[in-house]
C-alpha cells in the first residue's frame, strides 16, 4: 500500500535545508545536545519521581533527512504487518491477479510520494521525539525506544526566537526526556498506545464504495483548510469505530504531551534561567505562521497537537496543585487510571474517580505545583 523507498526518496528530496553552520559548529551542537539530554534525564527523574531508566543512552542526534528515514523505519515496523492483515481479506478484483499487482504497485508509489511530502514538511518543524517503534537490532531483539533530537531545527528555532542557545537546548531536552521517562518508567504504556493504534488501523473500512466517499471527504477537507476552516484529514477519513478509538488515543497523547510541557516549564528557573522568555516566544511561534502554513497545520492535525499540549499541561498543573506529584503519578497505575477527554477538561472529575473526593481537602505536596 505504501512504497517506503519512494517515501524516503521523496521526503529527502523535498525537505528544506537547515540553517547554515560550519562543521565545527555542527559538531559542537551535537556534542552539547547529547550532554544536555543526560543532564535533563536526571532533572526529570528527580522532579517527577518516575522510575525511569537509571543510566540511559544519550539522545541520538539527526539532521532532517535522518529524521525522515527514522520515521519511515518506525512506520514500517507498525504498519507493514497490519497492512498485510488488512489486505488478506480483499477479493482479487475485476482486473485479476496480474492487473491488481500493477494497480497496487502504481498506487503504492503514489502513496509513498504523498507520505514523503508530509514527512518533508514535518522534518523541518519537529525538534525531537521519543521513538517507540524501531526495527530489530542485529541480534533480532526489538529495542524499547530511542530519544531523537533534530539538531538543525533546534538551532533554527533558537536563532529565530533570539533566545539563549544553552537554555533552549536544555528546555527541549527536558520535554523529550519526560517522554522517555513515561515510556520506560510505565511498563504498560507503550503496549497500550500500540494496541490503540493497531485497533484504529484494523477498523478501517476497505469497501471500495466507502473508500471513494472517504476520498471525497478528504478532498473537501483540503478545500476547507485552504479556505481557513477547521477540517482535517484525520476526521475526514476515519470510520465511526475509529472515532471512538481515536478518542482514547487522543486522551492518552494529550496526557503525555501535556506532562512533557508541564515538566519542561516547572523544573525551575535555576535549571533554565530564561524559561519564561523561552516559553513566551515559543508559544508565539506556535500560534503564528503564514496563512498557507496555518492551513497545512490544520489539515495535518498539527493544530490539534498544539491544543493537546495546552489542555494536557493544564490538567497536570491542576492535579499536582491539588494532590501533589505523588497523587498525580497515580495516573500511570493502569490504563483504567488514564483521564478521559472530559476529565482532562475538568481535572476534579479525575481526582474524584481515581484518588477520591476527599483528596482535594488534603494539603498538596510542597514545591510541586
Amino acid at each position: 500500500m505504501i512504497d517506503w523507498n519512494v517515501a524516503v526518496q521523496a521526503g529527502t528530496r523535498l525537505v528544506r535545508p537547515g540553517p547554515q553552520v560550519s562543521h565545527a559548529e555542527a559538531r559542537a551542537v551535537v556534542a552539547e545536545l547529547r550532554e544536555l539530554s543526560k543532564l535533563a534525564h536526571g532533572h526529570v527523574r528527580d522532579f517527577t519521581g518516575m522510575a525511569s531508566e537509571l543510566d540511559p543512552d544519550p539522545a541520538t542526534i539527526v539532521d532532517r533527512p535522518g529524521w525522515i528515514r527514522a520515521n519511515v523505519d518506525g512506520f514500517r515496523v507498525v504498519l507493514e504487518p497490519l497492512m498485510e492483515q488488512m489486505t488478506e481479506g480483499r477479493s482479487p478484483g475485476p482486473l485479476g491477479g496480474a492487473g491488481n499487482v500493477v494497480v497496487q504497485a502504481v498506487g503504492s508509489r503514489v502513496t509513498g510520494m504523498q507520505v514523503g511530502a508530509i514527512l518533508a514538511y514535518m522534518a523541518s518543524r519537529v525538534l525531537g521525539q521519543y521513538e517507540l517503534f524501531l526495527p530489530p537490532d542485529p541480534s533480532g531483539r526489538a529495542p524499547t525506544g530511542r530519544l531523537t533530537l533534530v539538531a538543525p531545527n533546534i538551532v533554527h528555532v533558537e536563532q529565530e526566537l533570539g533566545v539563549d542557545p544553552h537554555d533552549f537546548r536544555l528546555w527541549v531536552c527536558l520535554h523529550e526526556e519526560t517522554h522517555r521517562a513515561q515510556f520506560t518508567g510505565v511498563p504498560w504504556l507503550r503496549e497500550y498506545v500500540q494496541d490503540q493504534m493497531t485497533q484504529f488501523l484494523l477498523a478501517s473500512d476497505l469497501d471500495p464504495g466507502v473508500m471513494l466517499d472517504r476520498i471525497k471527504d478528504a478532498a473537501e477537507a483540503v478545500a476547507d483548510a485552504v479556505r481557513g476552516g477547521d477540517a482535517n484529514l484525520i476526521d475526514a477519513i476515519q470510520t465511526p469505530e475509529q472515532r471512538e478509538i481515536l478518542d482514547r488515543l487522543t486522551a492518552v497523547m494529550t496526557l503525555v504531551e501535556g506532562h512533557g510541557d508541564y515538566v519542561m516549564d516547572a523544573v525551575g528557573p535555576e535549571v533554565v534561567p530564561s524559561v519564561q522568555q523561552i516559553r513566551s516566544r515559543f508559544q508565539g511561534r506556535r500560534d503564528g505562521g503564514s496563512r498557507l502554513d496555518r492551513s497545512i497545520r490544520r489539515l495535518l492535525g498539527i493544530d490539534l497537537k498544539m491544543k493537546q499540549y495546552a489542555e494536557g499541561s493544564r490538567f497536570v498543573r491542576r492535579v499536582v496543585a491539588e494532590v501533589g506529584m505523588s497523587g498525580f503519578n497515580q495516573v500511570w497505575q493502569s490504563p483504567e487510571a488514564l483521564p478521559t477527554h472530559d476529565e482532562i477538561k475538568e481535572p476534579i472529575l479525575w481526582i474524584d474517580r481515581v484518588i477520591g473526593p476527599r483528596a482535594i481537602d488534603a494539603p498538596p505536596e510542597a514545591n510541586q505545583a
